[in-house]
C-alpha cells in the first residue's frame, strides 16, 4: 500500500513540476516567474523526500534540507532584487 501511495505522490509532484515549468516559461511578469521557481523548489524537495522514503535512507532527507536552504536564499534574493533593483546594499 505504501508503494502505491509513493508512486501516486511521485506522479502528482511530477505533474506539478511540469505545470510550474510551463508557468516559468510563459509567465507575464518577473515576479510570477520567481513564484513559479519557488514552487518548483518546494516540489523538488517533496520529490527528494519521497525518494528517500522509497529507498529507506536518510541521505536524501539531508539533501532535501540543503535544497530547501538554497531555495529559500534564492527566493529572498530574487524578492529583494525585484523590490530594490540590487541584492547587496
Amino acid at each position: 500500500m505504501l508503494a502505491l501511495a509513493l508512486w501516486f505522490a511521485f506522479g502528482c509532484f511530477a505533474l506539478a513540476q511540469i505545470l510550474c515549468l510551463y508557468r516559468l516559461m510563459r509567465a507575464p511578469g518577473f515576479s510570477d516567474r520567481v513564484l513559479a521557481l519557488d514552487t518548483m523548489t518546494i516540489n523538488m524537495i517533496a520529490l527528494i523526500t519521497l525518494f528517500g522514503i522509497q529507498r529507506g535512507t536518510t541521505v536524501y532527507f539531508e539533501t532535501s534540507m540543503l535544497f530547501a536552504l538554497f531555495g529559500f536564499v534564492s527566493t529572498v534574493a530574487f524578492a529583494k532584487f525585484i523590490l530594490r533593483g540590487d541584492i547587496i546594499e
